[in-house]
């Protein structure tokens, strides 16, 4: 399909296209919430998707007769619809590394993270592990390609400068965020109760056998315990973070009836 002619109601969409496009692309883990990818390839992709989805937006004719009020307005609730489509992804992994996090300090490893690409923030190394098998999970389940479709029924749904903030939409996205802390729970839940447990039992051999140095013996312990509980429940967790991405087409879908 040729491109239309770039008028200026055209130039207006494309630039409507781009803000949208681009912010999903901003928020989302893979695309581009990875600040550790350029901001070059960012924009490339942005570009890329922009001219794709084209010439199937339909342009309206109205564009030059609005005020620069409202045409900027208009710009901010592209960049809107945007960020909430994304938003999806970005609460699921947020709950993943949590659980990561949480099952980092009971081991111990606390004091020893690595630098987040996604936040350029130090994080437990078990969260940055977390993070990149969900990465895994998420484009072998080709999870994107939901993303990318929904980007483009988007303005089918909601076309430019048609973006409504309704309260049901702020309800639905805060029912979604609260799930960062379900998510966190459930995965690290199998191995905090195994370091819970493995706690109080060298306090109480702390308490009977006072000649025992409990801080040399308890740090490799609860590492190793941590290791071997997060290798026999890493079927479970690839298994949860399938079901999870696998319903993420649905919950962007309600978003976007909400807009």
């Amino acid at each position: 399909m040729t491109l239309p002619l770039l008028t200026q109601e055209a130039i207006d969409s494309l630039i409507f296209i781009f803000l949208r496009v681009s912010a999903m692309i901003v928020v989302m883990p893979i695309f581009g919430g990875d600040r550790s990818i350029p901001v070059v390839i960012k924009g490339g992709i942005a570009i890329f998707i922009t001219f794709m989805l084209f010439p199937f937006v339909k342009i309206n004719q109205e564009y030059q007769s609005l005020g620069f009020i409202s045409m900027f307005v208009g710009m901010i609730s592209e960049i809107l619809v945007g960020i909430v489509i994304g938003l999806v992804a970005r609460f699921i992994f947020a709950g993943i590394q949590f659980a990561g996090e949480l099952i980092g300090f009971q081991m111990g490893f606390s004091v020893v993270n690595a630098i987040d690409p996604m936040t350029s923030t130090q994080v437990s190394l078990i969260s940055q592990f977390q993070y990149f098998m969900a990465i895994l999970i998420f484009l072998i389940l080709n999870v994107h390609h939901v993303f990318l479709s929904a980007i483009a029924e988007s303005f089918d749904k909601i076309a430019p400068l048609q973006f409504h903030m309704s309260g049901k939409l702020i309800q639905t996205i805060c029912i979604y965020s609260k799930d960062i802390f379900v998510i966190a729970v459930k995965i690290s839940a199998p191995v905090l109760a195994v370091l819970i447990f493995t706690n109080t039992a060298l306090g109480i051999v702390a308490r009977t056998v006072p000649q025992i140095n409990i801080f040399i013996m308890g740090f490799p312990l609860q590492i190793a315990l941590g290791l071997i509980f997060i290798g026999l429940t890493a079927p479970v967790f690839v298994n949860y973070s399938a079901s999870l991405f696998k319903n993420i087409s649905n919950q962007v879908h309600m978003l976007i009836m909400l807009m």
